[in-house]
């Protein structure tokens, strides 16, 4: 019965006609506190449903303050992972909540963030092993975002340490694999092509131009990317509403990066 559970719950994080999904995380203020966009969390999650995103992403405290009752229906991601930027090892991802607490708060999946290459990634390998038994259990979508993070990481876009982790998620038993974009199409095909689940692009830093920005999802896409988890190029961007629009034309319409680029203009 598990995986009808999982089934059912996907379709609400999913687009039903594309396949694809735009998830935008709103987990920030457990790692760097409460900054820009998401001071008032209901407000911005308003935004980005409005503007068609498919799921957000909250840690669990969170979802009582900050998933509406109005305003257009948007997928429940809770997030199991945390640390703080005021720790000493911020990559070092410990388990904060179990897939029985996201089940009873209605998430339509749930997601572990792992950092492939730091000093504690036995550790948190073997909490996204006993996550993903659980969520098998209880029919929980599963997703992993699979970090390239650590002193011996030199390139965290390096296309053979991202494949790597992507491909480590997976092996473990995840769903839906989040990881960093390579930079160009070709590169990022080899993840997708060494990744028997569906991945999706992390935004990462804040990009120079909204173009630049709308370019990098696009050439995801091409490379065989299912969508996108993105969030402060999404919640802090000076219309959430209209970004938010400008990335689900391209990851659920089929729209260029040239052809989204005009929603903000």
């Amino acid at each position: 019965m598990g995986e009808i559970g999982k089934r059912v719950r996907i379709e609400r994080i999913m687009d039903r006609d594309s396949g694809n999904t735009v998830i935008i995380p709103l987990d920030h203020g457990i790692s760097v506190g409460p900054i820009k966009g998401l001071v008032d969390l209901p407000e911005m999650v308003n935004k980005v449903a409005k503007g068609g995103a498919n799921a957000v992403l909250q840690q669990k405290g969170m979802v009582r303050h900050g998933h509406r009752g109005y305003g257009r229906d948007v997928g429940l991601i809770v997030h199991m992972s945390a640390s703080t930027s005021l720790g000493p090892d911020p990559n070092n991802k410990v388990q904060v909540c179990l897939v029985e607490e996201c089940l009873k708060m209605g998430a339509d999946a749930v997601s572990v963030h792992i950092n492939i290459g730091s000093e504690t990634e036995s550790d948190q390998l073997s909490i996204l092993g006993c996550v993903s038994e659980r969520c098998d259990f209880w029919g929980m979508p599963l997703i992993a975002m699979m970090y390239p993070r650590g002193k011996a990481i030199l390139n965290p876009n390096d296309v053979e340490v991202v494949a790597h982790a992507a491909r480590a998620g997976a092996e473990l038993g995840a769903d839906i694999i989040k990881t960093n974009y390579t930079g160009d199409i070709d590169s990022f095909r080899r993840v997708v092509e060494g990744c028997p689940v569906p991945v999706v692009i992390a935004g990462g830093p804040k990009t120079e131009t909204d173009m630049e920005f709308l370019q990098m999802i696009d050439g995801a896409l091409q490379a065989g990317a299912r969508g996108v988890a993105i969030g402060r190029n999404v919640f802090q961007h000076q219309d959430p509403v209209k970004m938010t629009m400008a990335i689900a034309a391209i990851v659920n319409k089929g729209k260029t990066a040239d052809e989204a680029i005009k929603i903000l203009d």
